[in-house]
């Protein structure tokens, strides 16, 4: 295995984009960190800030403008309080400076010192950003070019081509492939959470790792919860009523488990609905493994939490560490970025996760949990991402709802069938990846395309 930890891939950040809003954030902090650890911030008067492709296309309606100024500020995603942001920016836009600390302050006019070139992209990646730092003559003093990858993983350009490396700890169990980690279990008569743990174990205290996957879960039940008991409209020029708290007043009205035999799939609806719309406002939720897809996984897991017996600890870290041992070699093999592939690498990666995580959990064999998240990617294979006026919203929440149904229904299949598929994991990775390359940039998270050119945006 990389040194992509599970905690890499559910990372704790605030919506509405992983690409957009925590790869940013996280770009404008480690700037900062770089110039306070080369002894430059001192010098600095200013700085400018450049987003390109994707990143300036749909920047401002992912909140990407808001995330630089809270990373400049020496913000992170895990860290930050999302009730306080507005505040602060408040307090930027009426100063222009930033103030990093009691000693230290620069200039920075949004109007002027943050530039969107919708018409530019850089070589290497459509959510490419510059960050310039100039002393008061207007010499540059340092500049750094970023990518934002996916998941709310960040890449500098001289890195970008390799921009993930094996770790200094060496894991008792690296795996690049489905193939490999198959061969793993096998060998050594594992299951896929017993693989991760012992990789996790080697990087982190086994306690600690525990305690981090509960408290992940417990995350995406809060985030759920506020989902589910917050009114009001969605922030955006498409002023998007929120749904989840009618939709979860109506389903206790029925009663917790309702008698019809699809009752079961509106507690997932709920679930996938609550986290998205949550995302979209802003909140706080695990990336799972971007934020634009992060209601599926929480849906699935708080479905299979609600309606299955015997429901413990253990088994809910199973899940978690089974999912995650699958996004990871999607990132491996291939991208979980919207920008680079569509939405087939955000949504159907999820879904695919997901999948493979119920069927672990409802103690399914390698060949099911395989079969499930095979079959969920299958039928996500060339989703686009064409966000309405570029907000995370539609088809973005509905999205997360539907691909957490279809999670479902790849693990329930993969379980009656007995895991027997023609079609390998690695092979509809791969396929995932080269359809996604074939696609057409307007489909990829540029709002040039699909329903957000023929949807009115007010």
């Amino acid at each position: 295995m990389s040194d992509i930890s599970i905690f890499d891939m559910f990372s704790v950040g605030i919506g509405p984009s992983s690409s957009h809003t925590v790869g940013p954030m996280r770009a404008a902090h480690a700037f900062v960190h770089m110039l306070k650890a080369e002894d430059l911030l001192g010098h600095v008067n200013s700085i400018v800030v450049e987003l390109f492709g994707s990143l300036a296309l749909t920047g401002r309606g992912h909140c990407t403008d808001k995330a630089i100024f809270m990373g400049l500020l020496g913000e992170l995603p895990e860290t930050v309080d999302p009730d306080a942001v507005q505040v602060k920016l408040d307090a930027l836009h009426e100063t222009h400076v930033l103030l990093i600390d009691s000693k230290t302050h620069f200039l920075f006019d949004p109007d002027q010192h943050l530039i969107f070139h919708m018409d530019k992209c850089l070589t290497l990646h459509s959510n490419g950003m510059c960050f310039t730092a100039y002393d008061g003559r207007q010499k540059v003093i340092k500049s750094q070019v970023y990518y934002s990858i996916g998941g709310g993983f960040i890449v500098t350009e001289e890195r970008f081509n390799d921009p993930i490396v094996e770790s200094d700890t060496k894991v008792p169990y690296p795996f690049y492939s489905a193939k490999e980690l198959r061969a793993l279990c096998i060998k050594n008569k594992m299951r896929i959470k017993d693989i991760m743990l012992a990789n996790e174990e080697a990087l982190f205290d086994i306690d600690a790792v525990k305690k981090r996957l509960l408290d992940l879960v417990q995350i995406m039940e809060e985030c759920v919860h506020k989902g589910c008991t917050t009114e009001g409209y969605l922030p955006g020029i498409l002023r998007l009523k929120r749904r989840a708290p009618s939709f979860n007043r109506t389903l206790r009205q029925k009663g917790q488990r309702g008698n019809a035999p699809l009752a079961h799939l509106n507690w997932i609806n709920l679930y996938a609905l609550a986290t998205a719309e949550q995302n979209a406002a802003g909140g706080r939720i695990v990336t799972a493994p971007t934020n634009g897809a992060a209601g599926v996984i929480p849906a699935v897991l708080l479905y299979y939490k609600r309606f299955y017996p015997d429901v413990t600890d253990a088994k809910l870290m199973e899940f978690i560490l089974t999912a995650g041992a699958i996004g990871i070699i999607y990132k491996l093999e291939a991208s979980i970025s919207g920008a680079e592939v569509g939405c087939q690498g955000e949504v159907g990666v999820a879904c695919s996760m997901a999948a493979g995580a119920l069927v672990a959990v409802l103690g399914g064999t390698l060949q099911q949990i395989e079969k499930a998240a095979e079959t969920a990617m299958e039928h996500n294979l060339g989703l686009t991402c064409d966000p309405v006026a570029g907000l995370v919203q539609i088809p973005c929440i509905e999205r997360n709802a539907m691909a957490a149904v279809k999670a479902v229904n790849a693990a329930i299949l993969a379980l009656t069938e007995g895991g027997a598929h023609r079609v390998s994991l690695d092979e509809v990775i791969i396929t995932m990846l080269e359809t996604g390359k074939a696609m057409s940039k307007e489909f990829k998270e540029t709002s040039k395309g699909g329903l957000a050119i023929n949807v009115p945006n007010c």
